[in-house]
């Protein structure tokens, strides 16, 4: 069985057991996460696909850790002008580990 989930503003494809990195969420390491925006549920030959969110459907999940992603560089130049900035970026994430999903 999958799910497609929408969090963060980015869609995953995710199945149980399955460990998901995705964009910050407000949760302790170890507390248990439900994703309400399930877009699509497949699985065992029959697949529900929502219009644009399947009603009923929601996917559980534990928090493993509150991590932090690669460096990001950010460099702008304009060429014989004496202008350079560098700026760095380090995107805040959270790693989830799938433990149920609960079709409509």
């Amino acid at each position: 069985m999958f799910a497609v989930i929408r969090t963060g503003g980015k869609q995953y494809r995710v199945a149980p057991d399955q460990l998901v990195t995705v964009e910050r969420l407000d949760a302790e390491p170890g507390a248990s996460v439900t994703l309400d925006e399930v877009l699509m549920v497949g699985g065992d030959g029959a697949i529900k696909i929502g219009t644009p969110v399947l009603a009923g459907a929601s996917v559980t999940a534990e928090v493993v850790e509150q991590t932090r992603g690669p460096k990001v560089i950010i460099f702008k130049k304009k060429r014989r002008q004496n202008y350079r900035r560098k700026k760095g970026h380090r995107q805040d994430l959270t790693v989830l580990k799938i433990t149920a999903i609960a079709g409509a």
